[in-house]
């Protein structure tokens, strides 16, 4: 083990939370929201401060820096990825974090007045954190460990590379996009400037785990044409949108190809948003599956509903629109062995067993592995993501720095 000493990370991280960076589904632009910049030029003068070199702020949000290399013979460049903004789907704004020492079991309150809490029961991984000091928000917002505990274990990992020059590594990259939680982290990354060989994504929970494998996904909206009639005089004339299109909806199985009765490695349908009137309603719904062919069989399940819909409403027009959102990672790391058996060592070697899993959904490594950078997902500890009960432990983001250390040291001795 390389790395000792104290950690900055957990200071780190309860600063970053409370800058908000929300990203925007509905945003034109990248990045979606401009107060995502407010981060970033946070992180751009840490960076700099601690001595990278070229570091930069993008106009799209990106920022970059470099690690300089230690040794003289050649060594893969290998990235370090994490994304800064948060989901929409719960306020970021006025984020109020919550330090928990010496968590000794039981509820951890939350919010005093509703009763909101985390325990053992709903959250078994809280049993492995006696003694340890856990992190949650104030009840109101979520709590922006997704993905703030990756930058936060970024940041801290190379400002110990940075100070402890003695340590062999090859040149590093390290890479915060905005957007990722609205699908959009790479759109308009330059991989030219990137300049990478493999990366790794800090974008996962538990401790010891490292995840080789994402869903393929597609996205498809459908577009369901009534006819609108005065509702006074509608009798025979009338075709409202808005009912074809629940009763598309209501032919969907409930108890398989949905996310509510899948796990593991099964896919689904799911519909994400549906809007507006009786003359046209749209639905937007995405297709998920580990194999990039069967999503072709969650399609056929969405068709079936279709067809079955224009036969009950032959007077309405029901069309579809498939386009591709990402695929599975996997499909390319299995091209390049070495980069999860580095990223497995370097878990060993800071003392915890390596969980080998798969994500039932995708990261900014997705996309960025196709785009030539083969790039697996690390854990950093968070828990309970895209909720007011996020909550993430000091020793999971100190193990998540750690590992980052170990591994930038695993590529430059294999080399």
């Amino acid at each position: 083990m390389i790395y000792k000493g104290s950690h900055t990370a957990i200071e780190r991280f309860l600063k970053y939370v409370q800058i908000d960076t929300e990203s925007d589904p509905n945003g034109t632009e990248t990045p979606t929201t401009q107060k995502q910049f407010d981060l970033a030029k946070v992180l751009a003068e840490e960076l700099k401060a601690m001595g990278a070199k070229d570091v930069e702020v993008d106009e799209h949000c990106y920022v970059m820096a470099t690690i300089p290399s230690t040794v003289h013979h050649e060594v893969p460049t290998i990235c370090f990825c994490s994304h800064m903004d948060t989901t929409p789907d719960v306020t970021g704004k006025n984020v109020k974090p919550q330090v928990h020492k010496n968590y000794q079991g039981g509820s951890i309150i939350i919010e005093p007045s509703s009763g909101l809490n985390i325990n053992e029961v709903d959250q078994p991984y809280l049993a492995q954190h006696h003694g340890h000091t856990i992190v949650t928000a104030s009840g109101d917002t979520l709590l922006g460990a997704d993905d703030k505990a990756g930058v936060a274990a970024i940041m801290d990992a190379a400002n110990y590379l940075l100070q402890h020059p003695e340590i062999p590594h090859g040149k590093i990259r390290v890479l915060f996009t905005p957007d990722e939680e609205v699908g959009r982290g790479v759109d308009k990354l330059d991989m030219k400037k990137l300049d990478a060989d493999f990366g790794y994504t800090l974008d996962g929970g538990e401790a010891g785990y490292v995840e080789g494998e994402t869903f393929s996904a597609d996205a498809c909206k459908v577009t369901v044409t009534g006819i609108s009639a005065h509702p006074g005089y509608a009798k025979g004339k009338l075709v409202n949108a808005l009912r074809v299109a629940s009763h598309l909806v209501n032919l969907l199985p409930q108890d398989r190809n949905c996310p509510e009765a899948t796990e593991g490695r099964e896919g689904f349908v799911h519909l994400v948003t549906m809007e507006g009137s009786a003359e046209e309603a749209t639905l937007v719904f995405i297709l998920r599956d580990f194999e990039t062919a069967k999503l072709d069989e969650q399609y056929d399940v969405l068709l079936s509903a279709c067809a079955k819909t224009r036969e009950a409403f032959p007077k309405a027009t029901i069309a579809t629109d498939r386009s591709e959102q990402y695929r599975n990672l996997g499909e390319i790391l299995k091209l390049h062995p070495e980069v999860m058996a580095n990223a497995k060592e370097a878990i060993r070697r800071v003392g915890l067993p390596v969980i080998e899993s798969e994500i039932r959904g995708g990261t900014d490594g997705s996309r960025l592995s196709f785009m030539g950078l083969p790039c697996p997902n690390l854990f950093t500890g968070m828990q309970m993501i895209h909720s007011r009960k996020e909550w993430i432990s000091e020793r999971d983001l100190n193990l998540a720095a750690k590992t980052i250390v170990e591994l930038a040291g695993v590529w430059g001795e294999g080399a």
